[in-house]
């Protein structure tokens, strides 16, 4: 009698994790990473595991491919079963192979993931070459085969480039490409769109869900975003501090969660019911850039070749209401950023004005510009990245007061008023960046920019890092502030969740123009532009509202 297959059928999982529970050392805040978790991915389905940065998502994933920081993160019970098969078993030599051909991953960010001196095509190709028997001619075929099943554009150019020189989308669409080169069962994708633009992401769902449906690959997703849960998920899994709190199929947890944690998630997502603005007139404004133009390179070469400039931000006017809130929303590369970089005063415009609180600040000297610094201050994206690891907190805030000429006892006491009203505690003055969370960092980063007392603040995709319920309160916090002290704010985004859940005018940027303004309602409604509808199209889960 012959032995039984292990290949899954259909109906049997391809993976399924029994009781897995991963130990964290001695030092850790919890004993355990992953505690008595129990989840299934059948053949041609999407499994989203969803929960909060601790919850044991990607310990879990790197559980299933071996890469555990082992001694001090280690499995200590359960079964992964792949195909039949338990990994926590295998010799390393079979589990080299398997995660080799037939379990791949795509990682949250293409531009690290992959090696910037070697062209992307080489870096599929090197995939093919070292775990089959095809020829260099056959090999390239294959890659350029798996180019167009992605949807890139001129694969034999795609293939012939350096991942510099491709979008983010593109990066993406190449680690796709890559993970489906072995045909594998199983597909683990990591945040593989949270760093991506709407419509980018949008693009990059649709795909996913195209080439699972026509390989039949099971894929592992793993996300705290639940638009994009909305969007491409047969099943979910919560999780939260290593447990598994619910599971079920995508409808009912998100439509009817059963448990308290998940419905808090679910609250949390920024609705697409705009805020309607005051409608009393606003005449007055803190903010005005009229005409402004910047464009980078354009130089004549030593041999007399001037080189093609690129233009940034071209002939934009925008006003900020004072104690208003407006949302620049466009894709990355469109000018938003060159845009804010210019009103701080970062970068010098080649042309146009920039009136802050009455006063044109553009083409001024970084003396001249001084005395109006404070007036404007920016939120930044990347909290940790922001922050001095090096100074205390208590520094950190006090370090441009202290500039202007405030003592430093008394900057240092502003420093814990401004840590209490962002919702910190007061001795927090006394520690450094690394001893706080992500959503900690940032309510520091926005103390920081208060301590300066400005009347605009520039918000840079604050939120964008974070998780859905901490992003909440970070958007709470900024819109209460702003409110409380009568603050004027410019919050570039990418979201419009986000866009509509604090912001009450829209300027809708593209190509460095802007295309579209309006109040939210009235854009959300009947957006004019066809750019403003594909943004809006774009958004994941629009279908679905909790």
């Amino acid at each position: 009698m012959s032995a039984p297959s292990t290949q899954p059928t259909d109906a049997a999982p391809v993976l399924s994790i029994d009781g897995l529970t991963v130990a964290l050392p001695a030092w850790s805040d919890r004993p355990h990473a992953v505690e008595n978790l129990s989840i299934q991915i059948r053949r041609n389905e999407v499994l989203c595991v969803v929960g909060e940065s601790g919850s044991g998502k990607s310990v879990m994933a790197k559980s299933i491919l071996g890469l555990l920081p082992a001694p001090h993160v280690r499995v200590t019970a359960g079964r992964i079963a792949f195909e039949g098969e338990d990994l926590l078993q295998v010799a390393p030599e079979r589990l080299r192979a398997v995660r080799s051909g037939r379990i791949s991953m795509i990682f949250q960010e293409p531009m690290v993931a992959l090696n910037p001196l070697m062209k992307v095509g080489r870096q599929v190709d090197e995939v093919l070459q070292v775990h089959t028997d095809l020829s260099a001619r056959a090999r390239r075929e294959r890659v350029l085969g798996l180019f167009d099943d992605v949807h890139l554009p001129e694969p034999a150019r795609i293939h012939g480039s350096y991942p510099h020189q491709l979008s983010g989308g593109q990066r993406q669409r190449v680690m796709i490409a890559m993970a489906l080169a072995l045909e594998p069962a199983l597909i683990i994708a990591d945040e593989p769109t949270t760093a991506l633009d709407v419509t980018t992401q949008a693009q990059i769902l649709s795909l996913l869900k195209e080439l699972q449906g026509k390989h039949g690959t099971a894929v592992l997703f793993i996300t705290h975003d639940f638009g994009v849960v909305a969007e491409i998920a047969d099943r979910v899994a919560v999780m939260r501090h290593g447990r598994l709190i619910e599971q079920g199929d995508s409808a009912p947890v998100l439509r009817a969660p059963r448990e308290p944690y998940t419905r808090d998630l679910v609250a949390a997502v920024p609705s697409l019911i705009p805020r309607h603005p005051d409608p009393a007139a606003v005449d007055d404004h803190v903010l005005a850039v009229r005409a402004l133009s910047k464009t980078y390179g354009g130089r004549s070469s030593f041999l007399g070749v001037r080189s093609r400039g690129v233009e940034a931000v071209r002939s934009v006017s925008l006003e900020v209401p004072r104690g208003r809130s407006v949302a620049l929303v466009g894709e990355s590369g469109s000018g938003k950023s060159t845009l804010a970089r210019c009103i701080v005063g970062l970068e010098q415009p080649d042309s146009g004005a920039i009136l802050l609180d009455g006063q044109d600040i553009a083409g001024l000297s970084r003396a001249a510009l001084r005395p109006y610094r404070h007036l404007v201050q920016m939120v930044f994206q990347d909290p940790f990245a922001s922050l001095n690891p090096r100074q205390r907190v208590g520094d950190i805030i006090a370090l441009g007061p202290t500039l202007r000429g405030v003592p430093r006892d008394v900057a240092w006491d502003r420093a814990r008023e401004l840590l209490d009203m962002v919702g910190l505690q007061r001795e927090a003055v006394g520690r450094f960046p690394h001893e706080f969370s992500g959503g900690q960092r940032q309510r520091i980063g926005i103390a920081r920019a208060l301590a300066m007392d400005p009347k605009l603040i520039i918000a840079d995709e604050p939120v964008s890092a974070l998780d859905v319920s901490v992003q909440k309160q970070v958007l709470d916090l900024l819109d209460e502030l702003r409110l409380e002290l009568g603050l004027s704010m410019l919050f570039i985004t990418h979201d419009l969740r986000v866009a509509a859940h604090v912001c009450e005018e829209i300027a809708v940027m593209r190509r460095g123009e802007i295309v579209e303004r309006g109040s939210t309602a009235r854009i959300f409604a009947a957006p004019a532009h066809e750019y403003t509808r594909a943004l809006l199209d774009s958004v994941p889960g629009k279908g679905w509202e909790h």
